[in-house]
């Protein structure tokens, strides 16, 4: 689990295709600290750490993950935001957030905010998946490339977000442009209350 506050981003410096599954090869400022078999969200997807070795670390992700998330668009160079898995005994200062990616969204429109910015993000409208709990509500929480972030704005397959120079400087926001596809996780609170709407 985690709380959606990113640590800083780590850095791709190889990619190897395995099959079905990719391995990605980072560089970050925590890797002495990692062990084997530890969860780390990257850009928003939980992925186990499979190779330490190097000040570099390895993780896999198979076939569904990559078809949910923006990680098969990686490339060696990029930027990836990252987050230890939460400490039980810490504040919440996010909100909960399982690293499940839902989907990819894309970024439509990116404005000054006289100090932050504006992003908009669009995704394809799917009632059903709505049902289910897949939306965003105006002031409620969602998850975008790993970042715990509020709503503003939200239609049936769009929302806005602002984010403050402190997170552009320490995500990969700085590098989000029109046309960037990034990961979205819809708030699990959202999810259940839909399934009990079903189960009624």
């Amino acid at each position: 689990m985690f709380s959606g506050i990113i640590e800083e981003f780590a850095t791709v410096v190889a990619i190897k295709k395995d099959r079905e599954n990719i391995d990605f090869t980072l560089t970050c400022s925590f890797v002495d600290e990692l062990k084997i078999d530890q969860s780390v969200a990257h850009n928003g997807v939980c992925l186990t750490v499979v190779s330490i070795e190097d000040g570099r670390y390895v993780v896999t992700a198979m076939k569904e993950t990559l078809l949910r998330s923006n990680l098969g668009l990686l490339k060696v160079g990029d930027k990836v935001n990252v987050e230890r898995s939460m400490m039980m005994n810490g504040r919440l200062d996010g909100h909960i957030v399982q690293g499940h990616v839902d989907q990819t969204a894309t970024c439509t429109k990116k404005e000054d905010a006289d100090g932050s910015t504006y992003f908009t993000f669009e995704y394809p409208e799917n009632r059903e998946m709505a049902r289910h709990g897949y939306f965003t509500v105006d002031k409620g929480s969602v998850t975008v490339n790993g970042v715990s972030l509020t709503v503003c704005q939200p239609t049936a397959c769009s929302f806005q977000v602002a984010i403050i120079p402190y997170t552009m400087e320490h995500t990969n926001f700085q590098d989000i442009e029109v046309g960037t596809v990034v990961n979205l996780e819809f708030d699990i609170i959202g999810k259940y209350i839909a399934r009990l709407q079903e189960l009624a």
